[in-house]
Parts: structure tokens; C-alpha cells; sequence
């Protein structure tokens, strides 16, 4: 008898112990690389004990480029660039519409999550609502060169072998406004948009003499300006503001043209299997104290009202000595990009470096 009774009870804690584990939850999160911090991480799953986190950290194009190869397997949210959702949806059918009944819009700041929608909805479906947002521009240490304004600075000869960039496309953007053109209204055209690139090209090769080396990330580009060996780069806002913190000379400069905008987002992949966990996470990282933990491992501002309040101090601070209230008024967010458009700028960019050495 004795046997009997240890025998069921053995049995059912097995049972108890597999429904435990068939309720287990992965989320498999693809996101930037420092979207996703291990307090945050640590602190959801100890609030949600049934869900483990999966990180996997990675940038635009990989993003699309493996959810493409899966047809929107492998991943339950990721977190893509604004523009990078519409044609990205349209050509390979990668994401799935959101329920937005399931996720504190209210809690965000309007004009972002508005933009979002407007740049993300495919007939009456939205498929992505906003995260973070920052800028792309320019830093400058301020003591070496204080009258750095504006993208062609970087090719100003007395500024020779003294600047840096990166060869993405954010660079051939900036570059076309500082030469009067609009880019982004040029995607309506593409052999328009082919004309200011070959003119862009030719701009940033001549350029090649100013540049000391061309960035590859945030570390080494840090490196460069907190050494002196550079006095200005083209720079996401959030590496000049980090810099900020430990030499308040290195500042973020919005150029006269405008900052370049990006609103970082999430969206469900098509095939994903974890969409109520996925849910729980996005409402999880926009509660306010959260809030706080993420922006300050991205240096990024949430898309949440009162969102630059939430800021740690040492990014607020830097925020605020980067930019006014015209500036904020002049950001330029990234369009849509259509179809061939990043074949287009990606042969431009390796024309650039087999000129350059970049």
C-alpha cells in the first residue's frame, strides 16, 4: 500500500510538472542591441514566472532579411525601424496586424503613435505602433570645432583628416539635403532619386581627405572623440549623448537642414507563436518606471507622453543641450522606403567604399 500511495503521488507530480511546462511561455524577442537590458528582462519574467525571454539583437536589415527567410517564423515581436515595416509587409509578407484592444496606446505620446499607424496600416490593418525615438546627425566637440553646423561641415577642408562617418544610407540622406535636394520626396521618382545619389556619391568621395577613419559603431566612434582624434562625426544622437555625460564639450548638433528621425517599433511576425507574451512585453517596457531603465541602456526617448521627463538625468540634461524647440520642429522622419530604393543607395554606398577604402 505504502508502495501504491508513493507511486501516484510520484505520478502526478510528473503530471502537475509537465502542465506546468506545457504552459511555459518563450518570447522570442528580436530587437537593437540595447533594447532588451538584463535588469528589464529579469524583472518581466520574475512578474511573469510562465514567460522566458529570448533575446536575439539586431538592426533593419537582418531583421527583415531573416524573417523573410521564414516567411515570419522564428520570432514572436520584433522591433523594427517605422519605415522599414510598409513595403517590407507588402514584398514578402513577413508581419501580421496587431490587436490594438491588447496594448496601452493611450499611454503614448499621440503624434508618434499616429505617425506610426499612418506609416504601418495596410488595408484598415495597423502593424506596428511606436517604441523609442531618436535622430541621426551630428556631434561636435565644441571647444575644436564650435561653428560645426551642418552635414557638409564634415567635408569643410579645415576639418581635414580631423572627421568621421558611417557609410549607411543615413549618410547619403544627410548628405542630399545639405545640397538642397529632398530625398525623400524623390522616392516618388526613382530616377530622380538615382541623380541626387550619383551627386551624392560623387560629393562624399571627394570628401575622402577630410575623413580619419569611417566608423563601423558606437565604440569606435566613441573612442575617436573622447581621444581628440576627431573634433566632429555624423552620429545616432544617443552615442553623443553618452559621450556627453563624460565630456559635456561633445555635444549633439541637429543639422541646419534637420536631424534625420527614427521611430523604432514593434511588430508581430507573421508566424509567431507567443502574441499574448508579446503583448505583455510592450506594455511591460511603456510603464513609466520601466521606461526610465530602457532609455537609459538605449540614450533613445520613449514614445510615452512626457517621455523626455522620463529620461534619466544625465540624458535629459544632454538632450536639452542639443536641442530647441526649432529643432524639434524641423526633424526630418524617414519616409517609406519603396521597393528598390535599398538597392539603389546600397550600390551608391559600395561605389563609396571601393573609392574611399570605407
Amino acid at each position: 500500500m505504502q508502495l501504491k500511495t508513493t507511486l501516484v503521488s510520484l505520478l502526478a507530480a510528473t503530471v502537475l510538472s509537465s502542465a506546468s511546462m506545457a504552459q511555459a511561455e518563450t518570447l522570442r524577442l528580436m530587437t537593437w542591441g540595447s533594447y532588451a537590458p538584463d535588469e528589464l528582462v529579469k524583472k518581466f519574467e520574475a512578474e511573469n514566472p510562465d514567460i522566458t525571454v529570448e533575446v536575439t539583437f539586431s538592426n533593419n536589415e537582418e531583421m527583415i532579411a531573416k524573417l523573410r527567410a521564414t516567411g515570419g517564423a522564428g520570432f514572436d515581436l520584433a522591433q523594427p525601424s517605422h519605415d522599414r515595416i510598409y513595403a517590407a509587409q507588402l514584398e514578402y509578407d513577413i508581419y501580421k496586424p496587431l490587436d490594438l484592444s491588447k496594448i496601452n496606446t493611450g499611454d503614448m505620446e499621440t503624434s508618434l503613435l499616429d505617425g506610426v499607424k499612418a506609416n504601418t496600416t495596410i488595408e484598415g490593418e495597423v502593424y506596428a505602433v511606436p517604441h523609442q525615438w531618436g535622430t541621426s546627425g551630428l556631434m561636435a566637440d565644441k571647444t575644436k570645432a564650435p561653428d560645426f553646423a551642418g552635414w557638409g561641415d564634415l567635408c569643410d577642408p579645415k576639418y581635414k583628416g580631423k572627421t568621421s562617418m558611417r557609410l549607411k544610407r543615413t549618410i547619403l540622406l544627410g548628405t542630399a539635403f545639405s545640397m538642397g535636394e529632398n530625398p525623400f520626396d524623390a522616392y516618388s521618382d526613382l530616377d530622380k532619386y538615382q541623380s541626387i545619389l550619383d551627386k551624392v556619391a560623387e560629393k562624399l568621395i571627394e570628401c575622402k581627405a577630410n575623413i580619419k577613419a569611417y566608423w563601423k559603431g558606437g565604440d569606435d566612434l566613441s573612442a575617436m572623440m573622447l581621444s581628440g582624434e576627431i573634433v566632429g562625426s555624423e552620429t545616432w544622437d544617443s552615442t553623443a549623448y553618452k559621450l556627453y555625460g563624460e565630456n559635456p564639450n561633445i555635444v549633439f548638433v541637429p543639422p541646419k537642414t534637420g536631424a534625420l528621425a527614427w521611430i523604432d517599433t514593434f511588430a508581430l511576425p507573421r508566424k509567431g507563436k507567443a502574441d499574448d507574451a508579446a503583448y505583455k512585453w510592450i506594455n511591460f517596457v511603456m510603464q513609466p518606471e520601466n521606461v526610465t531603465i530602457m532609455s537609459g541602456s538605449t540614450g533613445a526617448i520613449a514614445a510615452v507622453k512626457g517621455g523626455l521627463d522620463l529620461l534619466p538625468a544625465d540624458k535629459k540634461a544632454a538632450v536639452t543641450a542639443a536641442f530647441t524647440p526649432a529643432d524639434i520642429e524641423n526633424l526630418k522622419f524617414f519616409a517609406n522606403i519603396p521597393p528598390g530604393v535599398e538597392d539603389m543607395e546600397g550600390k551608391t554606398l559600395d561605389k563609396i567604399k571601393a573609392a574611399t577604402g570605407g
